[in-house]
């Protein structure tokens, strides 16, 4: 359970457009508070329709074929209370960083070893930790027995090979989202996963499930009639950039020194180089799924948490490049509906070009509704309860909440705040809403195959 404390939360930067200082373009744009406490409780799930079709015991008894017969993980070092966490990091970009400093933030853990395929990155890195050894190629830090972390902050459409091999060399792994960038990977990452046999903790970098926001929506939900049955949650993400200056460019970096010198581009991608698809990787589907990976991942994993949500039945997007025709494919406005098989829809909305909506999520039930934006509220439908008034949370936390709950997990042998099986389940819904999106139609996912019809 959350403990919180009497304080609000600071308004939310991506909602003013800004990025602050100790922030980078292109970083994770939730809600920028501070949090304090997080070992989490999972709040029941009696206020959404029961539906236990994808439930843990069946995630967790789901063997992937081709698992018969594979070799059992490197075993994990036992690490006690006051044990320092040896970690490494897979890629050194600008998240990559942004994570070397919440992990400095945490008490008795040390960053000791780098990996990136881009040498001017490796060597921004050694600078800012000149102890530290650094790779070009990730299976080298892999080898060092005496690392106990790997921290992959790489683009999607890497994390499924990534991940295997560090649970494969027995570390545990904090994987940021999305979680992959196809079905297939999602499998691939699965049948590691269950491989391992739990032997090591895999936390999936949705920080939200962090947040103190999450005692506050569980306070909100108790009792059940205090929200009533929940039909939806609707969601927004709309952001803005400078006159002429289109959302996630980075020309500043494409400079010379990105070239097939400084760069394992077969390490990267197929065919042919290409400096603004490295740098750019968020424009393009073969690495990316655009903002729906970047930005609707993220708040639909803190409900998925809070609400214990299922993969959805089915999927709908739209939308287009309205903006910018710089040659991106993924779009800069979009639409997303999923139909939940707990009886709800969930939809959510994003664009690059006006930032009035900002980034608010409403949970609307019968009798009442949970909105999150900078911080938690609680708005009752006076027609349904017309003695109730309106109640603001008051939880909050640090910005490396989510690094702490999983070196804590580490130590205690805890599942995470969120455990792998979250970040499938969001990272399926994601995968479907592009799906629909690049095909124009609605899509459906088939439970028993596992497969997006």
């Amino acid at each position: 359970m959350f403990l919180g404390v009497p304080e609000l939360t600071p308004a939310c930067w991506s909602q003013a457009g800004e990025i602050p200082s100790g922030r980078k373009e292109g970083d994770c744009d939730q809600h920028h508070c501070r949090v304090y406490h997080h070992e989490y409780t999972p709040i029941a799930g009696a206020l959404v329709h029961s539906n236990q079709m994808d439930s843990r015991r069946k995630f967790l008894g789901r063997v992937a074929s081709g698992l018969a017969g594979t070799l059992a993980a490197v075993p994990a070092r036992a690490l006690g209370s006051s044990d320092r966490i040896r970690v490494g990091i897979i890629g050194v970009g600008d998240r990559g960083l942004e994570l070397l400093n919440q992990i400095r933030a945490c008490d008795n853990a040390e960053v000791v070893g780098f990996a990136d395929i881009y040498s001017k990155r490796l060597e921004k890195a050694a600078s800012f930790a000149p102890n530290a050894t650094t790779f070009s190629d990730s299976r080298r830090l892999l080898d060092d027995s005496s690392i106990d972390a790997i921290v992959i902050a790489t683009p999607p459409h890497l994390h499924a090979e990534q991940f295997s091999a560090a649970l494969d060399a027995g570390k545990h792994v904090y994987q940021e989202k999305t979680l992959a960038n196809t079905v297939d990977q999602a499998k691939r990452m699965r049948a590691s996963y269950l491989k391992d046999r739990s032997k090591h903790v895999v936390q999936v970098g949705h920080q939200a499930c962090s947040f103190g926001h999450l005692s506050d929506v569980e306070q909100f939900l108790t009792p059940p009639d205090r929200i009533g049955k929940v039909s939806a949650l609707v969601m927004r993400n709309y952001r803005n950039t400078p006159r002429g200056k289109a959302q996630w460019a980075r020309p500043a970096l494409l400079t010379s020194d990105v070239n097939p010198q400084n760069v394992d581009w077969d390490a990267f991608a197929t065919g042919a180089f290409d400096a603004n698809r490295f740098i750019h990787w968020r424009y393009f589907w073969d690495y990316s799924g655009g903002n729906v990976s970047e930005n609707m991942s993220q708040q639909l994993a803190f409900w998925y948490r809070a609400l214990q949500l299922q993969i959805p039945q089915s999927a709908t997007m739209s939308g287009g490049i309205y903006l910018w025709d710089d040659g991106r494919e993924t779009p800069d406005t979009m639409d997303v509906s999923l139909e939940q098989p707990e009886h709800m829809l969930v939809s959510w909305s994003s664009g690059f070009g006006n930032n009035q909506l900002g980034v608010t999520e409403d949970l609307l039930g019968s009798h009442g509704t949970i909105s999150r934006g900078n911080h938690v509220r609680y708005t009752p439908q006076k027609i349904n309860r017309p003695d109730d008034s309106e109640r603001m949370g008051r939880a909050g936390h640090v910005p490396h909440a989510h690094m702490e709950n999983f070196f804590d997990s580490i130590r205690t042998s805890r599942e995470p705040n969120c455990p792998f099986e979250v970040g499938y389940r969001v990272t399926v819904a994601c995968i479907m809403a592009v799906e629909s999106y690049r095909t124009g139609r609605t899509v459906r996912w088939n439970a028993e195959t596992e497969e997006i019809v």
